[in-house]
């Protein structure tokens, strides 16, 4: 049925006033849902939703009626037209309620193109706080609360991913990361090289939910975990996961001649990466740091022919 067929724009049996409804929902449990959320449900105008069928369920649970309400999917790529008609409709004094399939708006869900289309107009944008994985994840996991940060999904490509890790390698803060079952193994196994076998980590799956575990341990535990299972059954390792990584250890003072030192020696016989790699895991150090002394170093040997010192 076409969007201008189903969307009643001059329709409104709301009494909420017009404008965005951002609407938190449940992650697994359909009752973590607040009860403004399901006044919000029964309500808005028109329901802008992520998944209909999903949504559908839920509204039947909780014994809500559509009653002719217009139920519409949308993404962020959905298409300016979805999102002009939404604005329109407000506009005219509907009031939008914007889902997603589990959890808030637009953390790793569609939403973000449409306030913005709101936010530009003017119109008002209302948020209903509820369920979230990134924060129920954060919570049970047992890792440091005082500074986090939200990191996603890392790319599915290799060399995208560990570029991705590199980046969170050096933040002083617990880093939530939500990955899919089928590329957790091979995340690990790049958070194992990169971010080093010690470090604390917690895997969070099916929060909320029938099968719901949450296991601490470090990566290196946590890679060796999922490797057995998945050898034992490859589909044992099912649904929603988040890795809660704590914060780094406290990096430890080397000098910088110690560092220099070491990869001159390294460098005769290893290329510039590997070179750093081996230092950043010998000395404790950032191998950001010491792959940009070994790229130096590298450089000044190639100007030279050979590096003051090399010998020693």
């Amino acid at each position: 049925m076409r969007v201008r067929q189903i969307m009643s724009e001059d329709h409104d049996c709301s009494g909420l006033p017009p404008g965005l409804y951002l609407v938190a929902t449940p992650i697994g449990a359909a009752r973590d849902i607040t009860l403004r959320a399901l006044d919000i449900l029964r309500s808005a105008a028109v329901l802008a939703v992520e998944d209909t069928r999903r949504t559908r369920r839920l509204l039947s649970v909780h014994g809500i009626q559509l009653e002719g309400r217009p139920l519409i999917a949308y993404h962020d790529h959905s298409g300016s037209r979805v999102r002009e008609r939404l604005l329109r409709a407000a506009r005219k004094g509907a009031s939008v309620a914007l889902v997603s399939d589990a959890g808030t708006p637009l953390v790793s869900d569609p939403g973000y193109r449409l306030v913005q289309a709101f936010r530009e107009v003017g119109m008002p944008i209302h948020q209903a706080p509820g369920a979230s994985a990134v924060l129920a994840a954060l919570a049970v996991a047992g890792q440091p609360t005082d500074r986090f940060l939200f990191a996603g999904f890392p790319p599915a490509r290799r060399p995208a991913r560990r570029a991705f890790l590199e980046d969170l390698a050096g933040i002083r803060a617990s880093v939530v990361v939500f990955e899919s079952p089928k590329r957790i193994r091979e995340t690990v196994l790049d958070m194992v090289d990169i971010l080093g076998p010690d470090r604390p980590a917690t895997l969070c799956r099916e929060l909320t939910k029938v099968f719901e575990e949450v296991i601490p341990g470090t990566l290196a535990s946590l890679g060796t975990l999922i490797r057995d299972r998945q050898s034992e059954k490859p589909d044992s390792v099912r649904g929603e996961i988040c890795v809660v990584l704590g914060p780094p250890p406290d990096p430890v003072a080397v000098a910088d001649e110690e560092v220099d030192r070491f990869l001159r020696f390294a460098l005769a016989k290893l290329s510039a990466r590997d070179a750093a790699s081996l230092a950043a895991e010998c000395l404790g150090i950032s191998k950001r740091v010491t792959y940009a002394r070994a790229l130096a170093i590298g450089r000044r040997i190639d100007d030279a022919g050979k590096e003051p010192g090399l010998s020693e």
